[in-house]
Order: C-alpha cells, then structure tokens, then sequence
C-alpha cells in the first residue's frame, strides 16, 4: 500500500486547526519496525484533543491522530511479527507525535505492537481499545487487591464514557454489584442494560465536603474523574477498599487529608495505559480475547467511516459522547 487515506489535521490559520481526508505516501520501513494496514481505530477524548490542536497532545502539525489502530502486517523488520498477522497499537506515542490510527497505515516500532489473540476479532479490539484497556487494568489491579463481588459495592464514575461504560460491562460480567455515576442521567436505561444495579448523578460526588471522612458506602471503585470527585470517592470507601485511578476529568489535583488511608486502610492505585510494558497490555488483550469475553459487546460502539469523524471528534471534545466510536478505515 504506498498510497492511502487518513485523516490529517492543519494549522490553517495560527491557532485554528482543521482536519480534512487526505492521501499519503507510505513511509520507509525502519530496522525493528511494522507496517501495519489500519482495519478498525476508536475515538478518544485524547483523539479530540489532538484534533482541535492542543499542543499537550501533540507538539508538531500537519498530524494524523488516532491513538488506538487494529490491522494486518504489511511488512515487518521486527523479527516477532510476519506479514498477515492480525495486531493491535495502543499508547506510546502512536497518534499524539506519530502518525496515529486515523490513517489506513501506519508504521511503528515493533515494541509497540501487541498480536490479536485468538477469540478477539479486530473490530472487537477497536470497541475496547485504549478506553477497554484502561477499564482492564483498573478491574485487574482491583482484583489483585482483593476485591470480591462478596465485599460490596463498586463505584464507576463517568459510567457513560469510554473507560467508565467497559468497566461497568466488565465488573458486572464478574459478577460485582456495579453502582454507576455519571452526568448524563438520560442514558440510565442504557447503564441498566449492561446489569449495574444503580445510576446516581455525579454531582453526588463533585461537590466539595468539608468532613474528612464520608459514609462507608463501597467496596471499591472505579474513577475517572480525579479531583474532588476522587476525594469524595476515597472518603466512601468501606474499610480497606481501593480505588483504581485513571483520569482527571474533573481535575489533577487532590484536596484530601490521610484520615481514610490511615483509619481505613483505604488505597489509591493509579492506572497507566500508555507507557506500560507491552507484556502487561498483552496479558489485558487475552483476558478480553477469553474470561473476561464480553457477550454483548456490539452494544457498547457506534461504527463510523472517516468522512464521519470530524463531527464525532467535535461531540467527544464537548463532552456529549457516549460509549464508544468504532472508526471502520478499510473503504
């Protein structure tokens, strides 16, 4: 494929950024690389951001965003992968200062490169991607803090996004009673759906409380939200629960005092999806790819083809998306 479609964005005018289909021109194959035919990508909030110019994504424009991608080898210098083999790129730097998965190619180091397990079809990867990898990794390393369904109740916050909605599916497979929380109460139908057994607003949880510590009301959680809704999260967790970090959509900063840490014996484990060694994310792909299988998965992701994207990129960035946009690259 020397010649194929991606989505690029330009810095037209200084500071205002648009994004049109373009046609590129593969690049050479450098030693220990991929070159891999782009079948599925997703959008994230990471994706919209890079899209409207932020240059804490990205540094450099024209760009190709998309920081999930799914496909085929089309040729390989990386001794591990063979052309025709079905693999998956999330993280690093794919699609914030590399070329990312809204292009139908991309060519990356080989120690980026996961291979597709068996029971996972590609498409599949793309519904989860970097937001399913997330919610894995949150439930895993509550898993291996010993948290039970038999311990109580688990909190997702921002249950209607990427992260929040896989996690929702993923704990209530597990058999967890899962309380959602989120700011669009509209969608509560389709939260039930997925089996959590509550829907409660955010804004139980985003406002500030001055009382150190809160009514232990859950086992454990899952938060993407950071900031004061963090705060208040680790304020209602039962003795010795944990929450599983991994956003700041409310903020970066934490207000909190030690009392549920040292009273409670509470824990806060931070979540890293981007830099985490590839071993880790292999081990995520396969639970997905067997146990952890979600049956009704195709519920969780809108397919979309490139002339849609710009649109769906401006719904992700003002915060009106839910679920997931599976991006369709193969026409």
């Amino acid at each position: 494929m020397s010649k194929y479609k991606a989505f690029e964005v330009r810095e037209e005018i200084e500071k205002k950024f648009v994004g049109a289909i373009v046609e590129k021109s593969a690049l050479e194959l450098a030693e220990g690389s991929v070159s891999i035919e782009v079948h599925y990508s997703s959008v994230n909030y990471k994706d919209a951001l890079s899209a409207s110019g932020s240059k804490a994504v990205t540094r450099e424009y024209p760009h190709v965003p998309g920081i999930d991608a799914a496909g085929k080898v089309l040729a390989s210098t990386d001794s591990n992968f063979a052309v025709g083999d079905e693999v998956v790129v999330t993280g690093y730097d794919l699609g914030m200062n590399t070329a990312g998965g809204f292009g139908q190619q991309v060519t990356v180091p080989g120690g980026w490169v996961t291979k597709l397990p068996v029971g996972l079809s590609l498409r599949d990867s793309m519904v989860l991607g970097t937001a399913g990898l997330t919610a894995g990794l949150c439930v895993n390393k509550l898993l291996l803090n010993n948290i039970t369904p038999e311990a109580g109740k688990v909190l997702v916050t921002g249950a209607t996004g990427g992260v929040g909605i896989i996690a929702c599916a993923l704990l209530v497979k597990l058999g967890f009673e899962v309380v959602a929380s989120t700011g669009k109460l509209a969608e509560t139908a389709k939260l039930m759906a997925l089996g959590v057994s509550e829907v409660i607003s955010r804004e139980a949880f985003s406002e500030e409380n001055p009382r150190p510590m809160l009514k232990e009301s859950y086992a454990a959680a899952v938060d993407v939200a950071g900031g004061t809704t963090l705060v208040n999260v680790i304020k209602s967790l039962s003795y010795g629960g944990s929450v599983a970090a991994c956003g700041l959509v409310d903020s970066p900063a934490l207000s909190a005092t030690v009392f549920p840490f040292i009273l409670r014996g509470v824990n806060l484990l931070g979540i890293d999806s981007v830099e985490l060694p590839l071993a880790q994310k292999q081990q995520v792909w396969n639970l997905f790819a067997n146990e952890w299988a979600l049956t009704d998965i195709d519920s969780l992701a809108e397919t979309i083809a490139l002339a849609e994207l710009p649109a769906v990129l401006a719904k992700v960035l003002a915060g009106g998306a839910v679920g997931r946009y599976v991006l369709d690259l193969r026409a």
